[in-house]
């Protein structure tokens, strides 16, 4: 492992990149970053590189959601566009039903209503329809000039292929808390003193080297483990 101004590095294989992950993802909880960082700590392990996954496929597609458009108000809530749009029809409806009845508060009251949920099915479409855009541009296009990346407030990673090297990868992690990264340092140097085998989590039916980038898997063995010095 490299360490730099911008946090540590490692260079090597896609078991190297996996171990790297792992090792990062054990710091941080043996410093308890998943204590004040919960939901950052589980994406920043959901999006980490898997030994089963592939960097062109598995990790693109993470990336590309990780940094999708957020959920607008009506997504949070679990409303869809038609929903929005025929609970507007509705309170247009009750709004004119008011007039009737000279209720002109009442009125304009469904009215405003109405004009809410016509902007929130707006809001929802436009949101899906930039993921759509983004998550084309990115799968097509930033991943060939750009590294595979996630962002956070706990971590901030880049991984990539290294230029002319089919089976050599880059993986880069940055702890952005000050304090955590210096005790994140820490354990990972005291993993590189004390730790002779890590141990890579796999998933039994497949394994790294067809991970990576697509290469044949060799038979699996009887243990859903794969070492690694």
């Amino acid at each position: 492992m490299e360490e730099n101004i911008s946090g540590f590095r490692e260079r090597g294989s896609w078991g190297d990149v996996v171990e790297h992950g792992e090792r990062i993802t054990s710091a941080l909880r043996e410093v308890e970053a998943d204590e004040p960082y919960r939901d950052e700590y589980e994406e920043w392990d959901e999006w980490r590189p898997k030994t089963h996954e592939r960097l062109t496929t598995d990790v693109n597609e993470k990336t590309a959601e990780q940094a999708s458009v957020a959920e607008g108000e009506g997504e949070r809530e679990g409303e869809d566009v038609d929903d929005d749009l025929q609970t507007a029809g509705e309170r247009l409806t009750e709004s004119y039903e008011k007039l009737e009845d000279d209720d002109t508060e009442g009125a304009v009251e469904k009215w405003g209503e109405s004009i809410g949920h016509v902007a929130r099915a707006a809001d929802t479409a436009g949101r899906r329809a930039l993921r759509k855009v983004e998550n084309t541009v990115y799968k097509r296009v930033m991943t060939q000039v750009a590294p595979y990346y996630f962002d956070n407030d706990l971590v901030s990673a880049n991984v990539q292929r290294v230029r002319g090297e089919a089976d050599e990868f880059a993986f880069e992690v940055q702890v952005n808390d000050d304090d955590l990264r210096d005790e994140v340092r820490e354990v990972l140097h005291e993993y590189e003193d004390d730790v002779e085998r890590w141990h890579v989590d796999t998933e039994k039916q497949t394994a790294a080297a067809s991970a990576a980038e697509g290469v044949e898997a060799p038979e699996e063995p009887d243990e859903a483990r794969h070492t690694t010095n």
